[in-house]
């Protein structure tokens, strides 16, 4: 007898925690798991940004948070609000980083900062959410990483260190939490326009055009895919990359 097929997770009802959810990958997450039904949370740094968020995703004000991922007190902040506003939490998709130059370019704490934001904060928020997830019986995790270690384009140390570590964390971290309800995904694009990039809008709109770029909506349509394959698909890693990968 043919066996019938898992229907796909809805997002409906979920509750989700997006971090840095103001621009890129991080807004257009927001605004595609908000449409489809999800509660959603987000924090950002920018205040005024983090207000037009969630406006237009047509979320409430106490869905946001000004907060800064590469802080612990931050992150506590964060998700206490999580529990309070949403009761716990169902889905983490972790997208706060930050772009960076050269190592021997970058002041001492620059190059740190972003090193904690990329990944220490990654890594904490992963942490926070696995906690409540663990007491509740499951949860997804989604790590939001990047091509950059595989292509190693000049320029991109530290940020290539960072999401190398995402990856490495990421993979081992499914075997660790697996079997306790707790998926975890990492999903790597490649060039992304967003405010990351070092090149000016203009220039984003033309590599997008000639499919070198991808728009931020397309990552954000993968993570809405990984998030609602059925209970027995597990995807740890989903790579997306334009075309004619622009590398500069």
């Amino acid at each position: 007898m043919e066996q019938d097929k898992t229907p796909h997770l809805p997002i409906a009802g979920r509750r989700i925690l997006v971090t840095g959810g103001t621009t890129g990958i991080g807004r257009a997450t927001v605004l595609s798991l908000a449409a489809l039904g999800g509660r959603v949370m987000t924090f950002a740094r920018d205040r005024a940004a983090l207000r037009e968020t969630l406006v237009e995703a047509g979320l409430n004000e106490d869905c946001g948070l000004a907060a800064d991922a590469s802080d612990p007190e931050d992150l506590e902040r964060v998700f206490a609000a999580v529990d309070e506003r949403l009761g716990g939490i169902d889905v983490l998709v972790a997208c706060a980083a930050l772009g960076a130059g050269p190592l021997h370019e970058m002041d001492d704490a620059d190059w740190r900062y972003v090193v904690e934001t990329n990944l220490m904060g990654s890594l904490a928020s992963a942490r926070a959410a696995i906690l409540r997830m663990l007491a509740q019986g499951g949860g997804h995790i989604v790590l939001l990483s990047s091509i950059s270690p595989d292509i190693k384009a000049p320029g991109e140390s530290v940020y290539a260190a960072t999401k190398a570590g995402l990856d490495a964390f990421a993979l081992t971290l499914r075997k660790e939490v697996g079997d306790k309800g707790i998926r975890v995904s990492v999903i790597q694009p490649g060039s992304v326009g967003s405010d990351m990039q070092p090149c000016s809008v203009a220039e984003q709109r033309e590599a997008i055009a000639n499919g070198e770029m991808l728009f931020a909506e397309e990552i954000a349509e993968a993570i809405v895919f990984v998030l609602t394959r059925s209970a027995r698909c597990d995807i740890p890693m989903l790579r997306i990359e334009p075309i004619r990968q622009k590398t500069a």
